[in-house]
């Protein structure tokens, strides 16, 4: 954690999404102005998705800048729906880099 605020430029934010990693030790609120008045944040996915219309929103505005080729998404693999199981191991193995596509 704090060798991640040493990469960010001053006002910079720090974003913590899920606990994959191990979660982040209490740490000196401090330590954000000492590394360039930093901004600091661990967004919960509940509360995004707490109202509908936001949910709404947001997917629009993904679906939009994926649509326009600004955003591209590496496709992983392709895995019969049969070997689920074998996509779950991938996973859970962080052995996956963008998406995997089940297929029928």
């Amino acid at each position: 954690f704090p060798a991640s605020l040493g990469c960010l430029r001053p006002f910079g934010t720090f974003v913590s999404f899920g606990t994959a990693s191990g979660s982040i030790p209490p740490f000196d609120i401090m330590l954000l102005m000492q590394k360039g008045s930093l901004f600091a944040t661990w967004p919960l996915l509940f509360h995004h998705l707490a109202r509908r219309e936001d949910v709404v929103a947001m997917s629009e505005e993904l679906f939009s800048v994926v649509l326009s080729g600004a955003v591209k998404i590496p496709l992983h693999a392709r895995i019969p729906l049969a070997k689920v199981a074998e996509a779950h191991r991938r996973l859970e193995a962080r052995q996956t880099i963008g998406a995997t596509v089940m297929l029928p």
